[in-house]
Protein backbone atom coordinates (compact mmCIF):
# COMPACT_ATOMS: atom_id res chain seq x y z
CA UNK A 1 0.00 0.00 0.00
CA UNK A 2 0.97 3.60 -0.47
CA UNK A 3 2.87 5.36 2.67
CA UNK A 4 1.58 7.95 4.42
CA UNK A 5 3.98 10.65 3.24
CA UNK A 6 4.17 9.76 -0.12
CA UNK A 7 2.77 12.77 -1.85
CA UNK A 8 -1.08 12.49 -3.58
CA UNK A 9 -1.51 12.48 -7.28
CA UNK A 10 -3.21 15.18 -8.22
CA UNK A 11 -6.94 14.79 -8.85
CA UNK A 12 -8.01 13.71 -12.47
CA UNK A 13 -10.68 14.54 -15.10
CA UNK A 14 -12.01 11.63 -16.38
CA UNK A 15 -8.63 9.46 -16.03
CA UNK A 16 -8.23 7.33 -18.61
CA UNK A 17 -6.29 4.71 -16.51
CA UNK A 18 -7.72 3.69 -13.08
CA UNK A 19 -5.77 1.54 -10.85
CA UNK A 20 -7.12 0.94 -6.95
CA UNK A 21 -5.25 -1.77 -4.48
CA UNK A 22 -3.84 -4.23 -7.44
CA UNK A 23 -2.39 -7.26 -6.51
CA UNK A 24 -0.89 -9.70 -8.57
CA UNK A 25 0.91 -12.88 -7.06
CA UNK A 26 2.53 -15.75 -8.16
CA UNK A 27 2.43 -18.72 -5.10
CA UNK A 28 3.40 -16.87 -2.17
CA UNK A 29 5.13 -13.90 -3.56
CA UNK A 30 3.69 -10.93 -4.22
CA UNK A 31 4.95 -9.10 -7.56
CA UNK A 32 2.28 -6.51 -7.05
CA UNK A 33 1.79 -5.19 -3.81
CA UNK A 34 -1.84 -3.06 -3.63
CA UNK A 35 -0.77 -0.06 -5.57
CA UNK A 36 -3.36 2.67 -7.00
CA UNK A 37 -2.69 5.74 -9.22
CA UNK A 38 -4.76 7.02 -12.37
CA UNK A 39 -3.84 8.73 -15.62
CA UNK A 40 -5.28 11.63 -17.53
CA UNK A 41 -5.43 11.92 -21.19
CA UNK A 42 -2.74 12.96 -22.89
CA UNK A 43 -0.50 12.25 -19.83
CA UNK A 44 2.82 10.70 -19.72
CA UNK A 45 3.21 8.75 -16.19
CA UNK A 46 6.60 7.00 -15.81
CA UNK A 47 6.32 3.98 -13.69
CA UNK A 48 10.00 4.10 -12.36
CA UNK A 49 11.55 1.05 -9.88
CA UNK A 50 14.93 -1.26 -9.38
CA UNK A 51 14.79 -4.57 -11.51
CA UNK A 52 12.28 -6.72 -10.26
CA UNK A 53 10.25 -4.19 -8.55
CA UNK A 54 6.81 -5.37 -10.06
CA UNK A 55 6.78 -2.51 -13.45
CA UNK A 56 6.54 -4.87 -15.75
CA UNK A 57 3.71 -7.32 -14.26
CA UNK A 58 1.98 -4.50 -13.28
CA UNK A 59 1.83 -3.60 -17.07
CA UNK A 60 1.07 -6.84 -18.62
CA UNK A 61 -2.00 -6.54 -16.11
CA UNK A 62 -2.92 -2.99 -17.39
CA UNK A 63 -2.99 -4.12 -20.99
CA UNK A 64 -4.72 -7.34 -19.87
CA UNK A 65 -1.97 -9.88 -21.00
CA UNK A 66 -2.07 -10.86 -17.13
CA UNK A 67 -5.31 -11.19 -14.39
CA UNK A 68 -4.95 -9.46 -11.27
CA UNK A 69 -5.37 -11.75 -8.32
CA UNK A 70 -6.96 -8.95 -6.58
CA UNK A 71 -8.08 -4.83 -7.22
CA UNK A 72 -9.59 -3.35 -9.33
CA UNK A 73 -8.18 -1.95 -12.77
CA UNK A 74 -9.81 0.15 -15.36
CA UNK A 75 -8.62 1.31 -18.53
CA UNK A 76 -10.69 3.48 -21.18
CA UNK A 77 -13.66 2.76 -19.71
CA UNK A 78 -12.97 -0.94 -19.45
CA UNK A 79 -13.28 -3.03 -16.21
CA UNK A 80 -10.06 -5.63 -17.11
CA UNK A 81 -11.92 -8.20 -14.67
CA UNK A 82 -14.43 -8.56 -16.95
CA UNK A 83 -13.36 -7.05 -20.24
CA UNK A 84 -10.11 -7.75 -21.29
CA UNK A 85 -10.38 -7.89 -24.84
CA UNK A 86 -12.41 -4.91 -24.84
CA UNK A 87 -9.96 -3.07 -23.41
CA UNK A 88 -6.78 -4.13 -25.51
CA UNK A 89 -8.75 -2.90 -28.89
CA UNK A 90 -7.98 0.30 -27.13
CA UNK A 91 -4.39 0.05 -26.07
CA UNK A 92 -0.79 -0.16 -27.84
CA UNK A 93 1.71 -2.04 -25.94
CA UNK A 94 5.60 -2.52 -27.05
CA UNK A 95 7.07 -4.94 -24.49
CA UNK A 96 10.62 -4.87 -23.63
CA UNK A 97 12.02 -7.20 -25.69
CA UNK A 98 11.96 -7.37 -29.25
CA UNK A 99 8.37 -8.88 -29.23
CA UNK A 100 7.99 -8.99 -33.64
CA UNK A 101 8.23 -11.76 -35.80
CA UNK A 102 11.82 -11.70 -36.73
CA UNK A 103 11.17 -14.23 -39.68
CA UNK A 104 8.58 -11.29 -41.70
CA UNK A 105 9.41 -8.70 -43.48
CA UNK A 106 8.77 -4.73 -41.87
CA UNK A 107 5.60 -4.61 -44.37
CA UNK A 108 4.83 -8.11 -43.23
CA UNK A 109 4.98 -7.58 -39.43
CA UNK A 110 3.19 -4.29 -40.18
CA UNK A 111 -0.01 -5.94 -42.18
CA UNK A 112 -0.38 -8.46 -39.75
CA UNK A 113 -0.70 -6.73 -36.61
CA UNK A 114 -2.66 -4.63 -38.79
CA UNK A 115 -4.93 -7.71 -38.95
CA UNK A 116 -4.38 -8.14 -35.30
CA UNK A 117 -6.22 -5.29 -34.02
CA UNK A 118 -9.08 -5.97 -36.40
CA UNK A 119 -8.23 -3.19 -39.22
CA UNK A 120 -10.64 -4.19 -42.32
CA UNK A 121 -7.77 -4.53 -45.77
CA UNK A 122 -8.10 -1.49 -46.76
CA UNK A 123 -7.38 0.04 -43.01
CA UNK A 124 -4.83 -2.33 -42.48
CA UNK A 125 -3.05 -0.91 -46.06
CA UNK A 126 -3.76 2.24 -46.11
CA UNK A 127 -2.48 2.20 -41.93
CA UNK A 128 0.98 0.65 -42.98
CA UNK A 129 1.40 2.83 -45.66
CA UNK A 130 1.56 5.83 -43.04
CA UNK A 131 3.29 3.62 -40.84
CA UNK A 132 6.16 3.41 -43.15
CA UNK A 133 6.54 6.65 -43.64
CA UNK A 134 5.99 8.40 -40.31
CA UNK A 135 8.99 5.90 -38.76
CA UNK A 136 10.98 6.25 -41.76
CA UNK A 137 10.85 2.56 -42.24
CA UNK A 138 10.24 3.16 -45.78
CA UNK A 139 13.36 1.95 -47.47
CA UNK A 140 13.86 -1.20 -45.41
CA UNK A 141 9.57 -2.50 -46.23
CA UNK A 142 11.20 -5.53 -47.75
CA UNK A 143 14.21 -6.81 -44.99
CA UNK A 144 13.53 -9.07 -42.41
CA UNK A 145 12.67 -7.89 -39.20
CA UNK A 146 15.08 -10.09 -37.39
CA UNK A 147 18.10 -8.01 -39.42
CA UNK A 148 17.35 -4.57 -38.90
CA UNK A 149 19.49 -2.86 -36.31
CA UNK A 150 18.21 -2.30 -33.16
CA UNK A 151 17.20 0.93 -33.17
CA UNK A 152 14.72 0.39 -36.84
CA UNK A 153 13.53 -2.83 -34.53
CA UNK A 154 12.56 -0.10 -31.90
CA UNK A 155 10.84 2.02 -34.78
CA UNK A 156 8.97 -1.12 -36.22
CA UNK A 157 7.82 -2.08 -32.56
CA UNK A 158 6.37 1.42 -31.69
CA UNK A 159 4.81 1.62 -35.72
CA UNK A 160 3.11 -2.07 -34.81
CA UNK A 161 2.08 -0.38 -31.23
CA UNK A 162 0.56 2.57 -33.05
CA UNK A 163 -1.27 1.10 -35.93
CA UNK A 164 -4.46 1.08 -35.40
CA UNK A 165 -4.20 4.59 -33.60
CA UNK A 166 -4.83 3.70 -29.62
CA UNK A 167 -6.12 6.01 -27.64
CA UNK A 168 -3.45 4.59 -24.60
CA UNK A 169 0.03 3.56 -25.18
CA UNK A 170 2.02 1.13 -22.92
CA UNK A 171 5.79 1.44 -23.48
CA UNK A 172 7.72 -1.35 -21.04
CA UNK A 173 11.75 0.06 -20.78
CA UNK A 174 11.04 0.80 -25.08
CA UNK A 175 14.37 2.34 -25.52
CA UNK A 176 16.63 -0.43 -23.89
CA UNK A 177 19.99 -0.61 -25.90
CA UNK A 178 19.56 1.83 -28.21
CA UNK A 179 22.28 5.43 -28.30
CA UNK A 180 21.24 8.51 -26.72
CA UNK A 181 20.50 9.97 -30.83
CA UNK A 182 17.75 7.55 -30.95
CA UNK A 183 15.94 7.53 -27.86
CA UNK A 184 15.76 11.17 -28.02
CA UNK A 185 14.24 10.66 -31.53
CA UNK A 186 11.78 8.25 -29.84
CA UNK A 187 10.91 10.59 -27.26
CA UNK A 188 9.84 13.14 -29.80
CA UNK A 189 7.37 10.84 -31.50
CA UNK A 190 5.94 9.67 -27.81
CA UNK A 191 5.81 13.61 -27.21
CA UNK A 192 3.74 14.40 -30.78
CA UNK A 193 1.17 11.49 -29.69
CA UNK A 194 0.76 12.97 -26.27
CA UNK A 195 -0.14 16.24 -27.53
CA UNK A 196 -2.80 14.94 -29.67
CA UNK A 197 -4.41 13.29 -26.52
CA UNK A 198 -2.72 9.97 -26.32
CA UNK A 199 -1.95 8.60 -22.71
CA UNK A 200 1.07 7.39 -22.62
CA UNK A 201 2.58 4.61 -19.78
CA UNK A 202 6.22 4.23 -19.75
CA UNK A 203 8.56 2.19 -17.30
CA UNK A 204 12.55 3.12 -17.79
CA UNK A 205 15.34 2.83 -16.38
CA UNK A 206 16.95 5.87 -18.11
CA UNK A 207 16.04 8.76 -15.24
CA UNK A 208 16.94 11.24 -17.67
CA UNK A 209 14.42 10.53 -19.58
CA UNK A 210 11.77 9.96 -17.05
CA UNK A 211 12.41 13.38 -17.45
CA UNK A 212 9.69 13.61 -20.03
CA UNK A 213 6.91 12.32 -18.28
CA UNK A 214 4.48 14.52 -16.65
CA UNK A 215 3.90 12.09 -13.34
CA UNK A 216 5.75 9.50 -11.47
CA UNK A 217 5.41 6.18 -9.77
CA UNK A 218 8.33 4.81 -7.58
CA UNK A 219 7.19 1.07 -6.81
CA UNK A 220 9.32 -0.98 -4.83
CA UNK A 221 9.43 -4.46 -3.93
CA UNK A 222 5.53 -4.24 -5.16
CA UNK A 223 4.61 -1.31 -3.69
CA UNK A 224 4.23 1.80 -4.95
CA UNK A 225 6.09 4.16 -2.10
CA UNK A 226 6.51 7.86 -3.95
CA UNK A 227 3.25 9.49 -6.56
CA UNK A 228 3.35 12.66 -7.91
CA UNK A 229 4.31 15.29 -10.65
CA UNK A 230 7.95 14.78 -11.63
CA UNK A 231 9.07 18.38 -10.18
CA UNK A 232 7.66 17.30 -6.77
CA UNK A 233 9.17 13.88 -6.32
CA UNK A 234 12.49 15.45 -8.11
CA UNK A 235 12.46 17.52 -5.40
CA UNK A 236 12.44 15.04 -2.07
CA UNK A 237 15.42 14.43 -3.44
CA UNK A 238 16.80 17.34 -1.41
CA UNK A 239 19.16 16.76 1.20
CA UNK A 240 22.06 19.40 3.03
CA UNK A 241 24.13 18.89 -0.47
CA UNK A 242 21.29 19.83 -2.79
CA UNK A 243 19.30 22.22 -1.01
CA UNK A 244 16.56 24.04 -2.92
CA UNK A 245 17.79 27.31 -1.78
CA UNK A 246 19.31 29.28 1.41
CA UNK A 247 17.51 28.85 4.70
CA UNK A 248 17.92 32.56 5.09
CA UNK A 249 17.84 34.66 1.45
CA UNK A 250 19.18 38.12 2.81
CA UNK A 251 22.42 36.45 4.07
CA UNK A 252 23.08 33.22 2.07
CA UNK A 253 25.73 30.96 2.91
CA UNK A 254 28.21 30.78 0.24
CA UNK A 255 28.52 27.10 1.14
CA UNK A 256 25.20 26.27 -0.18
CA UNK A 257 24.80 28.96 -3.19
CA UNK A 258 26.52 26.73 -5.37
CA UNK A 259 24.74 23.54 -4.37
CA UNK A 260 23.01 22.10 -7.85
CA UNK A 261 19.73 21.03 -7.32
CA UNK A 262 18.91 17.53 -7.23
CA UNK A 263 18.28 15.26 -10.15
CA UNK A 264 15.71 12.64 -10.39
CA UNK A 265 18.47 10.05 -9.74
CA UNK A 266 19.16 12.27 -6.39
CA UNK A 267 15.50 11.44 -5.56
CA UNK A 268 15.10 7.83 -7.05
CA UNK A 269 18.10 6.78 -4.51
CA UNK A 270 17.30 8.73 -1.60
CA UNK A 271 13.70 7.47 -1.55
CA UNK A 272 14.89 3.92 -2.52
CA UNK A 273 17.29 3.49 0.95
CA UNK A 274 15.00 5.59 2.99
CA UNK A 275 11.88 3.08 2.09
CA UNK A 276 14.52 0.04 2.62
CA UNK A 277 15.78 1.58 5.84
CA UNK A 278 12.45 1.77 6.71
CA UNK A 279 12.15 -1.38 7.09
CA UNK A 280 14.88 -2.86 7.76
CA UNK A 281 14.19 -0.72 11.14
Amino acid sequence: PQPADAPAAAPRESPVVEVSDLVRTFGDFRAVDGIGFDVGAGEIFGLLGPNGAGKSTTFKMLCGLLPATAGTARVAGVDLRHARAAARARIGYMAQSFSLYGALSVRQNLDFFGGAYGLSRRQRRDAREAALDAHGLRPLAGVTAGRLPLGFKQRLALACALLHDPAILFLDEPTSGVDPLTRRAFWRRINARAARGVTVLVTTHFLDEAEYCDRLGIILDGRLIALGATEAVKARGRTADTPDTPDTPDTPDPTLEDAPDPTLEDAFVRLIEAEQAGRAA
